[in-house]
């Protein structure tokens, strides 16, 4: 195998396939990266078993094979090589080592056989639809804050992408959820989109997609299978596994009869939550709301670190109302209001509050409270 390509191309290459190959990896091929100059140009691949990215790029290929290499080194090389150089990468069959030149600048890394390199299986994803890149970006930054970490409730470890109908309007619905915490955000069906199967799209799928949305200049095309899911992003696809679970019933969850309303200015909130909080204790981070005649006091009371209140003027009618909540759910939750103002619909100290956003008419999230 031998191809020259240019530095640019190289990088972005395997700075978008190199992210998902493990830091520490008991399988050796998996710290590799899969290089395949053929008639076409060159294509980069990595995976860690449930991941994988694989990138096209235009290169001139001398002589058509396949070879593996180091994929974080040969990325840190590419990052360091001079702007505008050509590369030339070359596995010569009877020599182990992969020979990489630019300029004056010549490696040998080690390579293994491009025979044990874990290509995921081929299968049918019956589902194809376009998606416009801001669509998903939009889906993913509304939900993924509220994915959960603990691994023994896996179900929860991921967006849960389903189709929707409400109220005779058809959308494609990301639910997240950390059983504190509940984020929802939604968009028009995708033509194509209808019949597909409700998925979990794992974490760091999400976080890898997310990424590759930064470079994605046209729609995304997503393919899905009860099994398996597949972004194309130009010269990038990424195909993932997806949880095999059921994600819970979250319309239960979401309140509906929530009659105690408060607006209020979310940035204005938000800064005066990040003060109170800074003497919180820390396991907790308990905060609580206390309204009364259009006036919000946020208090707290940490034996060790002191006290600390703030008032912040609202719109409410309610008083007498008081609510405890975890400073940081609220914090992420302000974090992605669109408009001027937060809507927090109460029912009781001990149900859940409705949050939604006077600017985005198509996400609401869900706060649990604390005792305080």
């Amino acid at each position: 195998m031998k191809l020259t390509i240019e530095r640019a191309a190289l990088l972005k290459a395997l700075g978008h396939v190199q992210a998902v190959v493990e830091r520490r990896n008991t399988i050796p091929i998996l710290s590799n990266v899969l290089i395949t100059a053929g008639s076409n140009g060159a294509s980069f691949a990595a995976t860690d078993l449930d991941i994988e990215i694989q990138e096209s790029a235009a290169a001139h290929v001398d002589r058509e094979g396949m070879a593996t290499a180091p994929a974080h080194t040969l990325y840190e090389i590419a990052r360091k090589l001079p702007e505008g150089a050509d590369v030339t990468l070359e596995l010569d069959g009877d020599d182990p080592r992969l020979s990489l030149k630019a300029g004056r600048s010549s490696f040998s890394l080690p390579s293994l056989p491009p025979g044990d390199f874990p290509m995921m299986p081929a299968e049918d994803l019956q589902h194809s639809f376009a998606l416009e890149t801001d669509a998903l970006a939009r889906l993913i930054d509304k939900t993924r804050f509220a994915i959960s970490t603990e691994e023994t409730r896996y179900y929860l470890n991921g967006i849960h992408l389903h189709a929707a109908d409400e109220k005779g309007r058809k959308t494609l619905r990301a639910v997240a959820t950390d059983g504190h915490r509940l984020a929802l955000s939604e968009c028009d069906l995708p033509d194509g989109a209808a019949g597909m199967p409700a998925v979990i799209v794992p974490r760091k799928t999400v976080q890898e997609a997310r990424r590759l949305l930064e470079d994605a200049d046209d729609d995304v095309q997503i393919s899905v299978s009860d099994g398996k899911i597949r972004f194309g992003f130009g010269r990038a696809v990424l195909t993932s596994k997806l949880i095999d679970g059921s994600f819970p019933d979250y319309e239960r969850v979401i309140p509906r009869g929530n009659e105690k309303l408060m607006s209020v200015d979310n940035k204005r909130f938000a800064e005066a939550v990040d003060r109170v909080a800074t003497i919180s204790i820390e396991k907790s981070r308990s905060v609580k709301l206390s309204l009364d005649d259009g006036t919000l006091t946020l208090a707290v009371n940490n034996p060790e670190s002191g006290q600390a209140t703030e008032e912040v003027p609202v719109d409410s009618k309610e008083t007498g109302f008081a609510i405890g909540f975890n400073a940081r759910y609220i914090l992420d939750v302000a974090g992605q209001i669109e408009g001027d103002e937060a809507r927090l619909h109460f029912a009781d100290p001990a149900s859940p509050t409705l949050v939604t956003d006077s600017g985005d008419a198509d996400s609401l999230y869900v706060l649990m409270p604390l005792r305080v």
